[in-house]
């Protein structure tokens, strides 16, 4: 009998082996034989990631915040993995601008999480320009 060469995860060192390997093959030449297998360890890591993953609880940028401390990464990091200006990262992450398909999708990728993750609602922080709210405060005075 053919033993299996990957299994259901059960413990944290068998998690990291998988993220390493689908690392790998993800770096590596893609063949229709090794994509069955990316799609095997990322069926299984996101089973584990549902599981097990405390992180679902939080909103899209919490989450973000929390990868990149754990990865060691800095905004500017971000900018070229997601390919924009570090002005729109700066916008996303104090929670000024939503994220896009496009960025979701390069997020899940880079982080091998399922997008389900970072397309969640969440609360945009509206900015009001003081100089812009004092005039229409002034013009409710005078009317």
């Amino acid at each position: 009998m053919e033993t299996l060469k990957y299994k259901i995860i059960k413990t944290e060192d068998q998690y990291q082996e998988y993220i390493s390997k689908l690392e790998e093959l993800l770096v590596a030449d893609s063949e229709d034989s090794v994509q069955e297998e990316i799609e095997l360890l990322t069926l299984l890591i996101e089973k584990w990631d549902e599981e097990h993953n405390s992180l679902e609880l939080a909103n899209p940028i919490q989450l973000l915040h929390s990868l990149m401390a754990e990865h060691q990464l800095k905004n500017k990091d971000l900018v070229g993995i997601l390919g924009v200006s570090k002005g729109l990262v700066s916008d996303i992450l104090n929670y000024k601008k939503g994220l896009s398909k496009e960025i979701i999708r390069t997020l899940a990728t880079h982080f091998s999480l399922s997008q389900e993750a970072f397309n969640r609602p969440y609360q945009l922080k509206i900015y009001t320009n003081p100089i812009i709210q004092n005039s229409e405060n002034k013009k409710r005075e005078i009317a």
